[in-house]
């Protein structure tokens, strides 16, 4: 675990956010890639007075969930972006759904379809020998739609719409006058998705952005969902945003390219970091 890069907060209670997995796509255990992470995104956000929650459940949440069977929590709160398979690849692998010791609610989309039977079909034969309902925890799906606001203890959790190849929900994570918005797999180019991040963004303290390409790579990718390293650094100096950093790393970039991508981002927005796994914020 890397030593904690925060800004702190003089308030008892503050806010914590930990990368599990920071790679998009697919998941690249390779030694020129571990430096900056291998896994696919799964992000936790607590406050110190316990409020918890999860969000997506890629290859990095079962390292997770290995971390949080140490801890006495047993009620967990998961907000799920979307189903695209980056996303969702590690929920067969975390520990806590074969604990029966353990309650969990998943908030998710239900724009593609009811979200607990796109779960459940992801684990249905012949994709893995255990089934959805051979779980052992107390499970609860739920629908999360972009209007509403949701509360967990002293944490509250906004949706917001965000433009991708399917429907994406971005998150808004408030804890008194710290904010954080997690926004990935986000492909700027919509008027009204760009302008509505950028009032959701504006004064965050942190803004963990997709920016999976680079400006050249885009030109041969448009429409496939994804942002920019340039476009995100844009973004977070004329949203003012406390820190940027940058997410959803593409498998072909490894940890010499993206350290090149943060320096070159830093010119545009000097508070720019890459989201690396096992790195913690603070705020």
């Amino acid at each position: 675990m890397q030593a904690t890069d925060s800004q702190r907060n003089t308030d008892e209670n503050s806010l914590h956010v930990r990368f599990w997995g920071v790679r998009g796509s697919i998941g690249t255990p390779s030694i020129s890639h571990l430096g900056v992470g291998g896994n696919t995104p799964c992000v936790e956000v607590w406050s110190t007075d316990g409020s918890h929650c999860i969000f997506d459940l890629g290859s990095g949440a079962r390292d997770l969930g290995n971390h949080l069977r140490t801890e006495k929590r047993k009620n967990l709160t998961i907000f799920l972006t979307h189903f695209h398979w980056d996303h969702i690849q590690g929920m067969p692998f975390f520990s806590p759904f074969f604990d029966p010791n353990y309650r969990l609610d998943i908030f998710a989309p239900d724009v593609d379809g009811d979200p607990r039977e796109l779960l459940e079909r992801q684990m249905a034969a012949p994709n893995f020998p255990i089934s959805f309902d051979h779980l052992l925890a107390e499970i609860s799906v739920r629908a999360s739609v972009s209007w509403e606001e949701i509360a967990v203890g002293s944490l509250t959790i906004e949706p917001f719409p965000v433009q991708h190849t399917h429907f994406v929900h971005g998150f808004s994570i408030t804890l008194a006058d710290s904010r954080v918005v997690f926004c990935t797999d986000y492909e700027h180019g919509n008027p009204e998705r760009d302008a509505q991040l950028f009032d959701i963004a504006a004064g965050a303290d942190l803004l963990i952005c997709d920016a999976q390409y680079t400006p050249d790579e885009y030109t041969k990718r448009v429409g496939w969902g994804h942002s920019t390293w340039k476009h995100a650094a844009q973004l977070a100096r004329q949203a003012e945003v406390g820190k940027l950093a940058l997410f959803h790393h593409d498998p072909e970039h490894d940890d010499a390219q993206l350290a090149e991508i943060l320096e070159r981002a830093k010119e545009i927005f000097p508070a720019t970091i890459l989201a690396t796994e096992g790195q913690e914020l603070q705020f």
